[in-house]
């Protein structure tokens, strides 16, 4: 950006405007009396820029409240964005193959969005649509070595599901048979956390988490070393910048945890940290890509062989964002692709251009999916995308398959025959259930014999070929049940019934259409229910979710779906809407 401006004698900042300036940023609950606004800054340049010049450039990486005001012109701004550079740098590579690329070492930028379990979300959440509140989640007290957190006990269970060690989410993925990526239990990922920044609350947080870290128990963390880098004891500015570089020397051999509340935010670049977690709240597009950026900065060698000076060994070539709060972030995204291209008249196409360059994957509790601009656009709008509510309807989690269950359908001639009536269950073959079951117990029975004595190279074939189709089947059987389950959202969608449970409008108010949509009778399903075929827990968090969604998509539009609706119907509870 360019704008002409008389010249003005300049009055140096002290080292007390910067402490100041890091105090606001450290203790500021949100950030927002501390985003720089270019409109701000202009009427003070002769606190700033000391040049003797007819015009100045203005260079910023966040600079929408500026461009919204309308304090540059469109003639006097000039854009090059980060899609910019990633795009310079596809197009670089196609068209030089073999030449060295000099935006090559400019690492691509994902987003991983994690939802956390219920018991957590329970402890600290607020806003519109109840959101993970972090700063509530990781807030503490005291200082130093006596700085602890309030909620200790579910801060020891967040640091184990980013390792992928709480136990009861493990039971979970081995039974949907997926295990998705969490930040420091996934090998691919963990190369980019050797040197990573942890973005928390307040300078107690900082503390209190560095403490929990070094705890006995705590082993795990113990290879890394923490740097709390917050405080009046962690410096003022680069000084505060000084122990990280110790800490990380090369890097090649250590691993790095920086801890943070504002400082190292701005204005700095440590070539290997590649990952940030994002554990505070944040609610300017500006603040939040501001400190997002602090990871993208390139690392890499050049001339690594000492005999090619066109060579470089770019050493990150990506980068991430973790973010536990995922509808929020989501909005930043959206907030920050809309202002990257404010003459864009469709916003999901500012969004998928940004998206293009930073693939956005989110957890939903049970599957890791990559979103596209409309889904993000839909979390951003309405809490949670079309395509995860249907991912709600499509897990493993809703339905049960194990022998116990299998056994109760194969036993109850009645329930056989509702099965049977599901669509392409015929398909499966005769017998099925029973397959399942006898092969299953077959295979459990070799098993035991193994811990007696060795197999021969027979039964250990036998063994591979018994367990392979027993699991094959069994997953055949599971995809027949989830696709059934997945016309309950087309059902609800016909039924104009908000406040009663799903359960009456199935079985009391609408039968006809559940069995016109669903091809199962009330009683076919009822029966199902009964012998806990459907998982009724899981079923009325994806019920909920359809609703909240339907609700806040409309409202969006300007219209109330339903007029004085004080409660939703679940499948077999009704909640408070509020």
């Amino acid at each position: 950006m360019s704008k002409q401006k008389p010249w003005r004698r300049r009055t140096p900042i002290s080292k007390e405007a910067v402490a100041k300036k890091e105090t606001n940023l450290e203790y500021a609950a949100g950030l927002e009396d501390v985003n720089e606004d270019l409109s701000v800054l202009s009427e003070k340049e002769t606190d700033f820029l000391p040049i003797t010049t007819k015009a100045y450039l203005y260079l910023s990486g966040t600079p929408f409240r500026a461009l919204a005001t309308g304090e540059f012109i469109e003639e006097q701004i000039f854009n090059w964005t980060y899609t910019d550079e990633q795009r310079a740098k596809e197009d670089f590579a196609a068209k030089n193959p073999g030449r060295w690329n000099p935006y090559g070492a400019m690492p691509q930028m994902r987003l991983l969005t994690y939802q956390m379990p219920d018991e957590l979300l329970a402890i600290a959440s607020a806003g519109e649509f109840d959101e993970f509140d972090l700063n509530e989640f990781f807030e503490a007290s005291g200082k130093d070595a006596k700085a602890k957190f309030k909620h200790e006990n579910d801060v020891q269970k967040w640091l184990d599901i980013v390792r992928g060690g709480y136990t009861p989410q493990v039971i979970e993925h081995l039974k949907t048979g997926t295990r998705p990526p969490f930040p420091y239990s996934d090998v691919r990922l963990l190369p980019y956390l050797q040197h990573s920044f942890w973005f928390l609350p307040n300078v107690a947080a900082c503390h209190a988490m560095s403490n929990l870290l070094a705890e006995k128990h705590n082993t795990f963390w113990h290879d890394y070393e923490v740097v709390v880098a917050a405080g009046a004891s962690a410096g003022i500015g680069l000084e505060a910048l000084r122990p990280v570089r110790k800490a990380i020397g090369s890097g090649f051999e250590t691993k790095t945890i920086t801890l943070s509340c504002g400082k190292l935010t701005t204005g700095i670049t440590v070539p290997q940290w590649s990952s940030i977690l994002m554990l505070r709240n944040l609610k300017s597009p500006e603040t939040y890509f501001q400190s997002a950026f602090r990871v993208q900065s390139p690392w890499s060698i050049r001339n690594p062989n000492g005999d090619n000076p066109n060579e470089e060994e770019i050493l990150k070539p990506i980068c991430f964002v973790f973010d536990f709060a995922p509808t929020r972030a989501l909005r930043q995204l959206s907030e920050y692709g809309i202002g990257l291209s404010p003459n864009e008249l469709n916003p999901e196409n500012a969004v998928k251009d940004l998206v293009s360059f930073l693939p956005v994957l989110a957890y939903d509790g049970a599957n890791m999916t990559q979103i596209d601009a409309g889904g993000i656009l839909d979390i951003a709008m309405a809490g949670t995308s079309a395509t995860l509510l249907a991912r709600k309807w499509e897990s493993a989690l809703l339905v049960n398959v194990d022998n116990d269950t299998l056994r109760r359908i194969l036993d109850n001639p009645e329930a056989m025959a509702a099965v049977d009536r599901i669509e392409g269950w015929r398909a499966l073959g005769d017998n099925i259930i029973e397959t399942i079951i006898n092969k299953s117990e077959k295979v459990k029975a070799l098993k035991n014999k193994a811990k007696d004595r060795d197999l021969t190279e027979k039964e250990k074939k036998r063994l591979t070929e018994e367990e392979r189709e027993y699991k094959s089947k069994r997953k055949l059987v599971q995809e027949k049940l989830i696709k059934f389950a997945t016309r309950i959202p087309a059902f609800m969608y016909l039924t104009d019934f908000r406040e009663n449970t799903l359960q009456d409008v199935i079985t009391k108010l609408e039968p006809d259409l559940f069995l016109a949509v669903t091809g199962l009778t009330v009683k076919d399903f009822h029966l199902l229910i009964q012998l806990k075929v459907f998982n009724t827990e899981q079923m009325n968090q994806a019920v909920f979710a359809f609703r909240r969604y339907e609700d806040a998509s409309l409202r969006y539009t300007g219209i109330e779906s339903h007029e004085g609706l004080t409660h939703y119907g679940l499948y077999d509870t009704v909640v408070a809407k509020e």
